[in-house]
């Protein structure tokens, strides 16, 4: 499989007076497309920051980052729309949209400078929110949508924009537990039947364990270790991730299980 996103010595972080902050560094890494890729790690290690430089929201403090075997920096704000859809984890913020018109959002790296659909974007939008299921909520408003709508409606706009990459960041975090299995499962068909390459941070480690066709774990001051599962499993990667007292890992069902005081 091809590698989407190519990243090399990267170091992630931020600039603030002068100053340099660094979140994490040396970061050395592919993303393959066609795969369902899960990045795990507890909160402070970056993940977000990482997501944010690799889809071009924050600038990297040194190293590279190729996406389609082109530098990062290469691309224009809206040529990068056009291969790279994101979602971020923050709540939607918009008043008197339906869902049909936040779908059709999507379309704007391609339409004119007014906006205007053409009966084409219309189609795109129809069979992404189809793809989805949510052709039933086209004219309902934002506002009136569960959280778990709401955020289908998000993951059809990305959908919508038609890019070989989608980067996700905790599409799950207002869903309850079925829906949170629902969207997972939504976006591994994305990888399976439309060979996109789907990347996503997650607090779901259960789900991206038995999901997952690569696992990023990310620990604040530890390089990255890749693998699925099983490869994962069997370096013991699984076993030393999280530093708590209160869990162990079974090696043999692929969970983690609460230890009973």
């Amino acid at each position: 499989m091809n590698a989407t996103i190519q990243i090399k010595n990267l170091s992630i972080g931020y600039r603030h007076k002068r100053k340099v902050h660094k979140v994490a560094e040396n970061l050395t890494a592919d993303v393959l497309a066609g795969q369902l890729t899960f990045l795990l790690g507890p909160n402070g290690a970056g993940k977000s920051t990482l997501l944010r430089t690799l889809s071009g929201f924050q600038p990297k403090l040194d190293g590279e980052v190729y996406v389609l075997d082109k530098e990062i920096g290469g691309y224009a704000r809206k040529e990068l729309a056009r291969v790279m859809g994101v979602v971020l984890t923050e709540r939607l913020d918009v008043q008197n949209l339906t869902a049909a018109e936040l779908v059709a959002m999507g379309r704007s790296p391609y339409t004119n400078f007014w906006g205007t659909l053409t009966d084409g974007d219309r189609q795109v939008v129809a069979e992404s929110m189809r793809f989805v299921g949510i052709e039933a909520l086209k004219d309902r408003n934002i506002q009136n949508l569960s959280d778990g709508e709401r955020q289908k409606v998000v993951i059809a706009k990305a959908l919508a924009q038609q890019t070989p990459i989608i980067i996700l960041d905790e599409p799950t975090a207002f869903l309850d537990y079925p829906s949170k299995v629902e969207m997972m499962q939504l976006l591994l068909r994305f990888a399976r039947e439309m060979e996109k390459t789907i990347f996503l941070s997650t607090h779901d480690v259960e789900l991206a364990l038995q999901l997952a066709d690569r696992i990023w774990l990310m620990k604040r001051g530890n390089p990255l270790i890749i693998g699925s599962t099983e490869e994962l499993t069997e370096q013991g990667a699984l076993e030393t991730f999280f530093d708590s007292p209160n869990l162990a890992y079974d090696s043999a069902a692929h969970t983690y299980r609460v230890k009973r005081p």
